[in-house]
């Protein structure tokens, strides 16, 4: 019993690896076109690449909800902000009576003088305001510039705009069905890392010192995503450390994309995610590899999920029993296979 659920998990697995990348090919063929029109419209916007492979600017958030990334161009030579000040304006003009709330988080203003590089477009009112990039300014600009694009790229019949969000959606046709794409403006900021990311204390020996300065040294992005404040992205970071999930024998990665399929055909169906992160913890006594070893099946891995948003101390599950059995206290749940299995 416990083989067959697991060979039909594993089995969804890899069709829908081959259903996703049959619509990442189709839509990044999409994205490539519009963002070359966008380019040649604007000289701030950068077309995104088509790629045969791994394409950096495009995240899978669900199976049918893409997230695009569009980076910004002539921004270089990026250092933090010297001093903090207050901010009254609006997007509309007027001066606001108290100062602008100030970003939580990972969040953060963006000023043109944090460039030592800041083409004179950037200066220009359209995106600037008192001396901020402001990511509002941008996706009004953005989103003018992707309804023409689609226009002149007689892409009307196969994307779609929506209109009821800050961010920019569209709904493009493809062969296996309609995909919702996020385009998302970004600066890249390369080599450097962000203060107020702070690498979280681990006493574990992965990932190492020396992985942890050379995945640093990627640098991070800043997403257009809300109207004033900008959001730091570890998209290229996180990428590398999934690509080195397993690099001691583990089965962490497998474990990962059974829960992926689980949350996507059985907790949270649907367009919109639920469950926000996804945690793994050994079981007693035992670690996250792979047993090479014949005989008995040992105690396995305890597959913990997140529901909601993420609480501020940490809640330890007890392990759960059964083959497998799903455990739910309006919080967490949890599913459990053997090692030898995974």
């Amino acid at each position: 019993m416990e083989g067959d659920v697991e060979d039909c998990l594993l089995s969804k697995v890899d069709l829908r690896r081959q259903w996703i990348s049959q619509m990442v090919e189709e839509v990044q063929q999409v994205v490539h076109h519009l963002t070359t029109e966008i380019s040649y419209q604007d000289f701030r916007f950068q077309a995104v690449p088509y790629c045969d492979t791994y394409n950096e600017n495009i995240k899978v958030l669900a199976p049918t909800q893409f997230l695009i990334t569009v980076p910004m161009r002539g921004l270089a030579g990026y250092r933090e902000a010297r001093q903090q000040r207050w901010r009254y304006y609006s997007l509309k003009g007027a001066r606001l009576p108290r100062p602008l709330q100030d970003p939580e988080g990972l969040q953060q203003w963006l000023e043109v003088e944090q460039f030592l590089k800041s083409p004179g477009q950037w200066h220009e009112a359209d995106v600037n305001i008192e001396g901020d990039i402001v990511p509002a300014k941008v996706l009004q600009v953005f989103r003018k510039l992707v309804e023409n694009a689609i226009e002149t790229c007689h892409l009307s019949g196969r994307v779609r705009m929506l209109m009821d969000h800050l961010v920019v959606r569209v709904v493009v046709e493809t062969s296996a069905g309609q995909v919702e794409l996020q385009l998302t403006p970004s600066v890249d900021i390369p080599t450097a890392w962000s203060k107020k990311a702070q690498w979280p204390s681990c006493l574990k020996r992965w990932p190492s010192p020396e992985t942890v300065q050379c995945i640093k040294s990627f640098g991070f992005s800043l997403l257009a995503c809300s109207s004033y404040h900008w959001q730091l992205s570890f998209l290229r970071a996180e990428q590398v450390l999934l690509e080195q999930l397993d690099e001691d024998g583990g089965c962490r990665r497998k474990c990962f994309q059974a829960l992926r399929q689980m949350k996507e055909d059985v907790w949270c169906p649907g367009t919109r995610p639920v469950i926000t992160s996804y945690h793994l913890q050994e079981g007693p006594g035992s670690s996250l590899t792979a047993e090479r070893s014949s005989g008995a099946a040992k105690p396995g891995c305890s597959l913990m999920l997140q529901r909601g948003r993420p609480t501020s101390g940490h809640q330890r599950p007890t392990t759960a029993s059964g083959d497998p059995e799903q455990h739910c206290n309006g919080r967490f749940f949890q599913l459990r296979w053997s090692r030898t299995r995974l």
